[in-house]
């Protein structure tokens, strides 16, 4: 039943005012995104008032915090399938577009100087190449001094986003990854030490000579760390910029339910092949609808005037029609117990 329009724009205007008087919101999940959402954060405070306080606690711990109905909304790099998403009466979005990166601490090497193909990363990572001169390595970087030296490989300790992405890349790439450890947010690593966050994986290659690990883009930057040139799915080898994530992103088909997307090993001469979206998560029913559009005002602000804090930091922001269709999505399906419509905007 539809309300009558001036019964809509009362209880709009109910609700916008209760956003505007709105506590903090609160926020957990992936460390992927955590740099841009706390770069957001910080230039939404100064323009409204209204703080966002982020647990960058891994999108494993976000989906469970969610779930449990104790923040606003939770944050993961591994999108929920559709069933998924009707199973636990959730929606989803994306944010923001970035990649994954193989990070080195490799003396002698200069940044994006060593090159890998997925098959070659996903021996490493299996054990089964344990020194960076081996042959497979050295055949796809002549000229480079390799060293005889053991291969310290790092990954993460935390139920992760950025390891979906990274394990599915590698699942794709490797029947022997697939077969023996799979593609999930935590998987039963074969060898290597554990950090939390990507900011624990940043931290100890920093530290471990010789080791290898694997980060979200904008920690590449913020922690100055070497990376890899990566082999494509049409041969190309690549770099991860913004150019590259944005080639891989160019297949995405957003019209799926839930805007489930999965951007890994996506061909194209210059797509980078480990590039993800990350992905916020609320509640379809909402206790509490003025916190509800809070979340939502402060992701509309956001798409509309965070897009050049976002590329400083290496992600990628979404084309407008996908951000009109998540505005659609807002409308649609994110209501009080009543049914009423939360946020009008995307009508």
């Amino acid at each position: 039943m539809k309300l009558p329009v001036s019964a809509m724009l009362f209880a709009t205007g109910l609700l916008f005012a209760a956003a505007a008087g709105a506590a903090d919101i609160t926020g957990a999940g992936a460390t992927f995104p955590y740099p841009v959402y706390a770069k957001w954060a910080d230039a939404y405070h100064k323009a409204t008032g209204i703080r966002m306080n982020y647990q960058s606690i891994g999108s494993g711990g976000g989906i469970k915090q969610i779930k449990a109905g104790t923040v606003d909304f939770g944050a993961s790099d591994k999108p929920l399938s559709p069933e998924e998403l009707e199973k636990t009466g959730l929606i989803q979005f994306p944010t923001v577009l970035g990649g994954v990166v193989p990070i080195i601490n490799l003396e002698g090497v200069q940044e994006g100087q060593l090159k890998l193909t997925g098959a070659v990363l996903a021996d490493i990572f299996l054990g089964k190449i344990k020194r960076w001169n081996d042959p497979a390595i050295a055949s796809l970087n002549a000229g480079l001094n390799l060293p005889a030296s053991n291969i310290a490989v790092v990954h993460r300790a935390d139920g992760s986003g950025t390891t979906f992405l990274f394990t599915d890349y590698l699942s794709k790439v490797s029947p022997a990854w697939k077969e023996k450890v799979g593609a999930d947010a935590s998987v039963s690593w074969p060898i290597g030490t554990g950090g939390k966050g990507n900011e624990g994986v940043a931290n100890f290659v920093k530290q471990i000579k010789n080791s290898i690990g694997y980060v979200e883009a904008a920690y590449v930057k913020q922690s100055r760390m070497n990376f890899v040139q990566l082999q494509n799915l049409d041969g190309a080898f690549v770099i991860p910029t913004e150019g590259n994530f944005r080639a891989a992103a160019a297949n995405a088909q957003w019209d799926s339910a839930g805007f489930y997307e999965i951007l890994t090993n996506k061909p194209g001469l210059e797509s980078w092949p480990i590039t993800g979206a990350t992905f916020v998560l609320m509640h379809k029913v909402q206790k509490k609808p003025g916190q509800a559009l809070a979340v939502l005002k402060f992701f509309e602000w956001g798409y509309t005037s965070g897009g050049s804090m976002a590329l400083d930091l290496d992600y990628i922001p979404l084309p407008d029609d996908v951000v009109s269709r998540i505005k659609e999505s807002w409308t649609a399906n994110v209501k009080g117990k009543d049914g009423q419509i939360i946020y009008p905007g995307g009508q």
